[in-house]
């Protein structure tokens, strides 16, 4: 095979360009990214191996190796991990195989800072080679394949961006070696105690030897199985870059071994930020899984569920059989508490930043706040440690930011109050500005603004909280009785001297409405629309057919605020009474965020009502 001149794939080139400028400020971090992808290489072909003990051939001792060359002006980072075959080369520089990548493009900003971490949890790895270099050559030969079946890839930034030559290479011993030509002002790179040095601050942690003129710089213990009073705040921060692939400090860690029937050792940590593909359920990360300290696994999604997916760290069982492959983890009892004991240990840390460090969790709420919202429905057994530390907004400071616990609500709650009552809209502003709310403010009572599309998810899987039921104040008949000392109908308007008003009005709007009544909950509004006991509410029938669902057929309750001057003013005479009834209708269901299905007879009906006053 003669050698290839190859094109980047489009995003790549627009990542280097990015790279290059928004990371420059921290540019030791590219022998970081190579230390690790070749930790990485040497984790890979220790699993492999498990099945397939001739891949070490003869050089069982797993190793990286850095060296500098002042005269050639290089830096080499080699390693004899599980190497690449021409394939792999390929799919693994030459394109970026990652869901999410247009996702990721569309959120850098062009803000250096806010980018570099944007790229950073993208998972930069090889690349971040061309902050230091203008040239980089990589020659790499996969475990078992004969050394004439090396290959050789280099890439000159000099000579443009956009292409990469790959050739066939010999190369007798297994792994990767990638060596980086300097650009002009990087010979500081050229030092052996400054090289050391970096090394020693971000690797190490890294469990096999990385070596310097025949001795190792690093401790080449696996960090986690090490004693918690031997580890520094610096090194679980440089632990967690590693293998969260972020370039940012991690928010918070919890660091355990547990022993008993099952034994072992979690170091689980929170982000400080959400990637940019938190969303993507199908393509979902996890933990990487050891078993006494051999790699078995990157992404075990099944050791934490999904909506603790944020989670990064390592899981290092005693227990498991060392060929566990993925799916005998989908159906393994000893998985299954693996897990159990994951979510506690991620709970038990959320509920420490909740009490104890309020700031981390207002940082960790605004970042994942939506996500845990999900375990609501997902985890019954953990239901009621998840609604502790659920977070809303709320008609107590009518701020979008959500701060307000369930407990802070119901430390909150009216004499004689045994409900908490929420709305649910589509915004802030159309839940702040709910009409439904308006009795409730009259009366000092408070209701949580929920805003989220999630949030209808949450109410579904949450009828009450420490005995006190979860309650719509959109749906249904309301009764406040007499909470703080009030009479619930202050107006005093009996629908009896209203019947004939609403018999017309229900007439008027035929089936777009299932009933018209007097309303208990409007003080200001004339009109608002209400879901009946046991129907589906409009915010929830509308982000269902946006998501393409199919949506049961139900109509709501038009009610109508006797002590309004419009409602008064109409008479069921009156020649333009079915106006004026599909005015009220269509204005009441703008004020829940709902669409009409005729705005321009809305616009022209409303502009003729406004030229004169009703008429009797």
């Amino acid at each position: 095979m003669v050698k290839e001149t190859l094109g980047f794939q489009a995003e790549v080139k627009q990542l280097l360009e990015l790279m290059i400028h928004s990371l420059y400020s921290n540019k030791e971090i590219f022998l970081r990214e190579l230390v690790s992808n070749a930790s990485d290489a040497a984790d890979k072909l220790r699993f492999e191996a498990l099945n397939h003990n001739s891949l070490y051939e003869s050089d069982p001792e797993l190793k990286i190796r850095v060296s500098f060359d002042k005269a050639a002006r290089s830096v080499t980072v080699s390693d004899n991990g599980i190497g690449m075959s021409r394939d792999e080369v390929i799919r693994n520089i030459g394109t970026i195989a990652k869901s999410g990548t247009r996702e990721f493009f569309q959120s850098l900003t062009g803000d250096q800072a806010k980018d570099a971490r944007l790229i950073g949890q993208f998972g930069v790895g090889f690349y971040s080679s061309f902050i230091v270099a203008d040239r980089v050559t990589l020659v790499t030969r996969r475990a078992g394949l004969p050394a004439g079946d090396a290959v050789r890839w280099e890439c000159d930034m000099a000579k443009g961006a956009g292409e990469y030559s790959i050739e066939p290479a010999e190369k007798a011993t297994r792994g990767t070696e990638v060596t980086l030509h300097l650009r002009e002002g990087e010979d500081e790179l050229l030092d052996e105690f400054r090289l050391k040095a970096i090394l020693r601050k971000y690797s190490d942690h890294i469990a096999i030897p990385i070596v310097m003129d025949g001795e190792a710089v690093n401790q080449a213990s696996a960090l986690w199985v090490r004693p918690k009073n031997e580890i520094s705040d610096e090194q679980y921060v440089e632990f967690y870059k590693h293998v969260g692939h972020d370039f940012e400090p991690p928010l918070a860690w919890t660091h355990n071994r547990v022993e008993g029937r099952q034994e072992y050792t979690q170091l689980l940590y929170i982000p400080a930020h959400a990637p940019f593909d938190l969303w993507d359920r199908e393509h979902r990360h996890g933990l990487k899984l050891y078993v006494r300290r051999v790699f078995i696994m990157d992404d075990a999604a099944q050791l934490l569920p999904a909506y603790l997916r944020f989670v990064r760290g390592v899981v290092d069982s005693s227990d498991l059989p060392l060929n566990v492959s993925r799916e005998i983890l989908q159906q393994s009892r000893d998985i299954d508490a693996l897990r159990a004991g994951c979510t506690k240990r991620v709970l038990d840390l959320l509920d420490d930043l909740a009490a104890n460090h309020k700031d981390k969790y207002a940082t960790f709420w605004n970042e994942f706040g939506r996500v845990l919202k999900e375990g609501v429905g997902e985890d019954a057994s953990n239901r009621e440690r998840i609604a502790r530390l659920l977070r809303f907004s709320s008609t107590h400071d009518d701020r979008e930011a959500e701060t307000v616990s369930l407990a802070d609500y119901v430390s909150r709650m009216r004499p004689g109050q045994d409900k908490i009552y929420y709305v649910t809209a589509e915004s802030f502003l159309a839940a702040k500005g709910s009409p439904h709310l308006e009795i409730f403010r009259k009366r000092a009572i408070e209701v949580l603004l929920l805003h989220d599309r999630v949030d209808e998810w949450l109410v579904a899987n949450l009828p009450e909280y420490e005995g006190k039921a979860l309650v719509s104040v959109a749906r249904g008949r309301l009764d406040l009785g007499n909470i703080g000392g009030e009479e619930a109908n202050e107006g005093g308007h009996k629908v009896g001297e209203h019947a004939e008003l609403l018999r017309k009005l229900k007439a008027a709007l035929g089936d777009k409405v299932k009933d018209v009544r007097i309303s208990d909950r409007l003080t200001h509004s004339p009109s608002c629309l209400v879901a009946d006991e046991h129907d589906m509410g409009g915010n929830l029938a509308r982000i269902l057919k946006a998501a393409g669902q199919k949506v049961p057929l139900s109509k709501p309750i038009l009610e109508v605020n006797a002590a309004h001057a419009i409602v008064q003013r109409l008479k069921p005479e009156d020649e333009r009474f079915d106006d004026w009834a599909s005015v009220l209708f269509d204005q009441a269901l703008l004020a829940e965020g709902g669409q009409l299905d005729d705005p321009a007879g809305f616009v022209k009906r409303t502009n003729e009502l406004m030229l004169g006053p009703a008429r009797s």
